[in-house]
């Protein structure tokens, strides 16, 4: 049994010590790590407005690094995410590619199952916090924890990245 209160509280404690823009996404990813796991997490900022994604932050900076920006695209992903701003989840590597066209790497690095959170603020998504795991790993139980814990959480740490990019 996961227990949530004290992995809110180290995420909470984690967050107040950040002085780097990717402490509150390191932060995020261990609480992440304690509720449901995940074997790679990244967290990526979203500019509609300019029709641009960035990598803000990665478990795994070797694999998938956090430079550079690539284009938003429309697709079924965009459209469960973006404009019905509903969590996506796959928990089979077919299902994965079916999407993501790195399916191959997602699957080299041990991964077959993903959940896509969105985060949005102002009514506007900003940003999606990314875990993979197993395929099958996360179960509806998973699935519904992370539903009910981890959005605002990621909303203080997507705020606090951009917080502590400003200087």
């Amino acid at each position: 049994m996961t227990d949530i209160d004290g992995a809110l509280a180290a995420f909470d404690h984690a967050l107040s010590l950040a002085k780097e823009p990717e402490a509150p996404f390191a932060a995020l990813f261990a609480l992440t790590q304690a509720l449901v796991g995940a074997k790679l997490f990244t967290f990526t900022t979203v500019e509609i407005e300019k029709g641009l994604v960035r990598r803000a932050y990665t478990s795994d900076p070797n694999s998938y690094p956090s430079s550079g920006t690539k284009p938003v695209r429309q697709d079924r992903w965009f459209e469960e995410v973006h404009d019905a701003r509903r969590m996506f989840v796959a928990n089979k590597l077919a299902d994965i590619a079916k999407v993501f066209p790195d399916y191959a790497l997602i699957g080299a690095l041990g991964c077959g199952s993903v959940i896509n959170l969105p985060v949005v603020l102002g009514d506007a998504l900003v940003g999606t916090v990314n875990m993979l795991h197993g395929e099958d790993h996360y179960t509806p139980e998973r699935q519904a924890l992370v539903e009910r814990v981890l959005p605002v959480p990621a909303k203080a740490a997507y705020l606090a990245g951009v917080y502590l990019s400003r200087g």
